[in-house]
């Protein structure tokens, strides 16, 4: 509990041993009357205070509004037992209600304990300095030793060691990381000592994005949210003014007749009422149920930007795939350079060295393959003129000679015909110096629970399942029948998937949504225009990671069906607290004007359906993977 917390509790404890120990003593009159007003003081001054300040601001019709004046008008009429106990288990409601709130958040925060303290930088002395990561700088070395988190993300310079990965991913394995491995932050060093070279700003590290996603998750409300609060801002004016009715109507309608008014048996009605009608169940345990399925999903490795994305999840009836470092994992391999005979001037060694230079400057994982395969060393100074066409692929000048290296969309553009490769994989075709060379024939590696993916997906209930890649027809059609994909379109420019998508949305159910996966900054486009845009976080584009919605933390396509079981249990949650509480309020409302329930089942009616409501809603942090 916090300070303010246990200060409740003591009030708490205070005003019901005065309750109790009053109730035994034998007084009346304004004795009785001063007596029960000291716990009634006690437990309820602030709530009295924050009613006056809403009078003044003109901001009338709230909770502590509705407590206020059926307290007060109970113990006006001589009810001091009921208005100090309805007053007392409100309190008791409110407080309970903080500590449920302040576990999801501590939950939340021990999940999302990733944010470093310092960075280590080496001096000249070999000493290590304790900076704050905000001041280290891009390409700064810094040392993280064993037990401390990785601050800036980065690549190893020096050293070997285990990183625990759960905050970020939910996975609980370590990873090894060595020299040249790439590395983000957040990730707690388990092992040896490792000397990283910074690649980005503390703001810009993966650290700082994870907790401004979950910081600023709740501004984005869901509709379901947004109805409660449009809901309560009408509610409580039509319950206080329906209040005031019942305690003035009924009276004149019965003077009118020639019979006694009653008063006080109506005004006490009309004080049951409004006891009654408070709507502290919805306001407080819908928030708090999204709440909870956010941190819950954030302790999977699943961050959500916003509750309204989360609900959006739970109607997903399509998703659409992009294809490399989505479903496969983007690391290729070259498994074939084959020039052809009309080119004299070399090997399958020299196909491989002009393209490993031509595509020198490009990080996309097939250029990276292509320096892999070569092994030796990349002259720079060797390389100019270099020209990146979307889509297509790269032109350079290498040595002095003309180098076009992409698809055959590349070459059919340069009035080149180029050969049919046998095997199946991304293929890059060769242009030296005007002349077709070859082409260079690379596989990517499908994901492991990529299937799996599909296959929860489909079980989850989503009714088709795309993959839109600007790879080849017959990549494309490989991955996606092994896969178990409905339907592929193939070698698509950025713009064309766009088109797709468009498509896709035009021709689908409105009621449901259209989720799109993607990891590059190709994808970033699509990603924004999808109802759902979710990005792969380990490896995926700062593009994509901003414009999507969702992110995956450890690039696994399995915990999207994941995701929609939190979304559906979280919207489950939701439904069941609006149905009790209305349905519980509804009843108790008429049997309250009937005069058939009194100040304690007002009592039940609130507090207790709040208590409940806000149980139900911590299930939503518990999440069975």
């Amino acid at each position: 509990m916090t300070k303010k917390q246990k200060k409740m509790l003591v009030r708490i404890v205070l005003a019901a041993a005065l309750l109790i120990g009053f109730y035994f003593l034998p007084v009346t009159g304004a004795v009785k009357f001063v007596l029960y007003l000291i716990p009634y003081v006690v437990i309820g001054y602030d709530i009295l205070r924050k009613a006056f300040l809403g009078l003044l601001h003109r901001e009338v019709f709230d909770e502590n509004f509705l407590m206020a004046v059926a307290t007060v008008g109970a113990i006006l009429l001589g009810e001091y037992q009921e208005g100090v106990a309805v007053m007392l288990f409100y309190q008791i409601g409110e407080l309970f209600q903080a500590v449920a709130v302040g576990k999801s958040r501590r939950n939340i925060s021990a999940l999302m304990d990733i944010r470093p303290d310092y960075a280590n930088i080496e001096k000249e002395d070999g000493k290590l300095e304790q900076v704050s990561p905000d001041e280290v700088a891009v390409g700064t070395v810094i040392v993280v030793c064993p037990g401390e988190k990785v601050p800036i993300d980065g690549f190893v310079v020096e050293g070997a060691s285990s990183l625990n990965t759960s905050a970020l991913t939910g996975e609980s394995v370590p990873r090894e990381a060595a020299a040249g491995d790439e590395i983000i932050s957040g990730c707690v060093n388990l092992t040896g000592l490792l000397k990283i070279r910074t690649t980005r700003e503390f703001g810009e590290s993966t650290v700082s994005k994870i907790l401004d996603l979950v910081e600023n998750s709740s501004m984005k409300k869901s509709r379901s949210e947004n109805f409660i609060t449009r809901f309560a801002k009408y509610y409580t004016p039509a319950v206080c003014y329906g209040a005031l009715a019942l305690a003035v109507v009924p009276p004149l309608f019965m003077t009118l007749m020639g019979n006694a008014a009653d008063w006080s048996m109506w005004i006490t009605r009309a004080l049951t009422f409004l006891v009654i009608s408070c709507p502290c169940a919805l306001v407080i345990s819908i928030p708090l149920s999204f709440f909870g399925g956010i941190g819950g999903a954030s302790a999977c490795g699943i961050l959500v930007k916003g509750s309204n994305y989360l609900e959006a999840l739970a109607q997903t009836g399509c998703v659409v795939f992009d294809k490399t470092g989505t479903l496969t994992k983007g690391v290729f391999q070259v498994t074939e350079a084959v020039p052809v005979q009309a080119w004299t001037e070399g090997d399958s060694r020299t196909l491989l060295y002009y393209a490993a230079h031509a595509e020198s400057y490009s990080s996309h994982p097939i250029s990276k393959s292509l320096r892999e395969a070569y092994g030796g060393a990349i002259d720079s100074e060797q390389v100019t003129e270099v020209e990146e066409t979307g889509g297509e692929g790269v032109t350079a000048r290498v040595d002095g000679h003309a180098v076009a290296a992409g698809n055959a969309r590349l070459m059919r553009r340069l009035g080149l015909q180029c050969a049919t490769p046998d095997g199946v994989g991304t293929v890059v075709h060769l242009a030296v110096d005007g002349v077709y060379a070859g082409y260079i024939l690379i596989a990517d590696v499908v994901k492991e629970t990529a299937g799996e993916a599909i296959a929860a997906l489909k079980k989850a209930g989503v009714k088709k399942t795309v993959m839109l890649t600007g790879d080849a027809k017959a990549v494309a059609d490989h991955v996606a029948a092994g896969l178990g994909v409905d339907e592929v379109h193939s070698e698509l420019l950025p713009a064309d998937k766009v088109e797709r998508v468009e498509e896709l949305l035009q021709s689908r159910n409105r009621r449901e949504k259209l989720a799109f996966v993607g990891d590059g900054i190709n994808d970033a486009p699509v990603l924004s225009r999808a109802d759902i845009g979710i990005a792969m976080g380990a490896m995926g584009s700062d593009a994509a990671i901003e414009a999507a919605d969702i992110v995956l933390m450890d690039d696994d396509p399995v915990k999207i069906a994941l995701a929609m079981r939190i979304s559906r249990k979280c919207l489950r949650i939701v439904y069941e607290n609006i149905a009790f509480a209305l349905g519980v309020k509804a009843l108790c409302l008429i049997l309250g004007a009937l005069g058939i329930a009194g100040m304690w089942m007002a009592i039940f009616a609130d507090v207790g359906v709040m208590v409940i409501a806000v149980l139900n809603a911590i299930r939503c942090l518990k999440i069975k993977r």
